[in-house]
């Protein structure tokens, strides 16, 4: 991945930018709400924006802010903006292909972040406070195998032992025929009498 250093300064980057959405310098700063002169001397190198006025500009520009904020260097890598720099500076992308990649990679990382909350919610809620984890543990293999016998074997597994034992071998589901069933009705009257 590109270091700060092989990427161009926050400047060339916004202008490269304004260039790639063909639209005047005057025009880009009509619309990020900041004087003419200002956004040439930021183009230039000559003046670091803030915060805000990197905010501004990536609205106006239509690119995300955090790589905006990556390429003033205001952010560090750990959460992924490099993606949103490489997006926001391929050359072989159009303008709005970048948007809808930036968009979409946020979607999802957002997506992945409250999915992993609710994950983890979810186990905290699940996690009995007086049980020992051992327990909790045991517990949670009953929830997801059933109840089982004295022995450890699932409940069900036994029970379905016991179906293929009384009728023989096991239908495959959902292809029981209406003359077996039959059968099986008849064999369980005959049990009850």
């Amino acid at each position: 991945m590109a270091t700060p250093k092989d990427l161009p300064d926050v400047g060339g980057f916004i202008r490269d930018l304004r260039r790639n959405a063909k639209i005047s310098l005057r025009q880009l700063a009509e619309q990020a709400g900041v004087s003419n002169p200002y956004l040439s001397q930021i183009e230039r190198g000559l003046r670091k924006p803030s915060a805000e006025v990197l905010q501004q500009l990536a609205s106006a520009l239509r690119v995300s802010t955090p790589a905006m904020y990556l390429r003033a260097g205001l952010l560090d890598d750990k959460e992924g903006h490099g993606v949103l720099a490489a997006i926001a500076v391929d050359a072989d992308l159009t303008m709005a292909q970048k948007q809808s990649l930036s968009q979409i990679y946020e979607t999802f990382r957002r997506e992945n972040t409250r999915l992993a909350e609710a994950e983890a919610e979810t186990a905290q809620a699940d996690q009995p406070v007086d049980q020992p984890a051992s327990q909790a543990a045991d517990m949670a293999n009953v929830a997801a195998t059933g109840p089982t016998t004295v022995g450890g074997t699932p409940t069900e597994a036994v029970l379905e032992s016991v179906a293929v034992t009384e009728a023989g071998t096991a239908p495959a589901p959902g292809s029981t025929s209406i003359p077996q069933k039959k059968k099986a009705a008849e064999a369980a009257e005959e049990e009850t009498s």
